[in-house]
């Protein structure tokens, strides 16, 4: 397997999206290597490890590219892991190494409806979800976020429709979702379903979407993207058990 490549980018502009949802803007010459069209593809960025020659890593999402630079928005809070932090203190011009990227996860178009559901962590990829669908899709869009003012304004067709579900402790409540995936009428047709989420709600989310007779494996793509309390590394180990 081909080593991701790495590459050095530069801190462009911050913005505040909402109040719990910072994005940063990353840039510089290193984009130059950056493959286009990855809008949804996960990076990893890299940070260095006091006394350890093995750099800490964390994952996120491309939310937006353009053609010389991309969008990575941050959920941040208080207790906030190494990321998180360096994106609350990071400031134009500093640098930042960013490998990848990984493949994209995105719905299958020719299905007949769509279920979209996912946290705050996945709300950057919720959004080009929603973005690239077709303008005469339906389905529902299921977003947990921390309070009302992180919704956002999403591009998305006019006949899909959006449930936002606010969770002020996220992680400390995983059925969030659930409960309101389980109320919505089931359409007819072939659906596609995109699920991203803490592990314990995903775990819940997956266990009922296997009892759903008229919904294929191959029509389902659920992940866990984060885990309440522990580290990327020690969230990869749990969620590796559960598959």
């Amino acid at each position: 397997m081909t080593r991701p490549t790495s590459r050095e980018l530069t801190l462009l502009r911050k913005q505040q999206v909402t109040p719990n949802m910072l994005r940063l803007t990353l840039g510089g010459q290193g984009i130059a290597s950056f493959p286009v069209d990855q809008e949804s593809a996960y990076v990893k960025l890299i940070f260095p490890n006091a006394g350890s020659a093995k750099p800490v890593m964390r994952t996120y999402t491309v939310r937006t590219q353009r053609q010389d630079e991309i969008d990575i928005d941050f959920v941040v809070h208080e207790d906030g892991g190494p990321a998180s932090t360096w994106a609350i203190s990071a400031k134009t011009g500093d640098q930042i190494m960013v490998g990848g990227p990984g493949p994209k996860k995105l719905v299958d178009n020719n299905a007949d409806w769509f279920l979209i559901v996912g946290d705050m962590t996945a709300l950057p990829a919720i959004s080009v979800n929603l973005e690239q669908l077709p303008k005469d899709a339906r389905g529902y869009a299921v977003i947990e976020v921390i309070s009302e003012e992180d919704i956002q304004d999403l591009e998305m067709p006019d006949n899909l429709e959006v449930h936002w579900l606010i969770n002020p402790h996220p992680g400390k409540k995983d059925d969030v979702l659930l409960e309101r995936v389980r109320l919505l009428p089931w359409l007819e047709g072939r659906p596609s379903v995109w699920c991203a989420c803490e592990l314990n709600s995903m775990r819940n989310l997956r266990d009922h979407f296997r009892t759903q007779s008229e919904l294929n494996k191959r029509d389902l793509y659920i992940s866990s993207y984060w885990k309440l309390g522990v580290s990327e590394e020690e969230h990869k180990v749990l969620k590796r058990a559960l598959t």
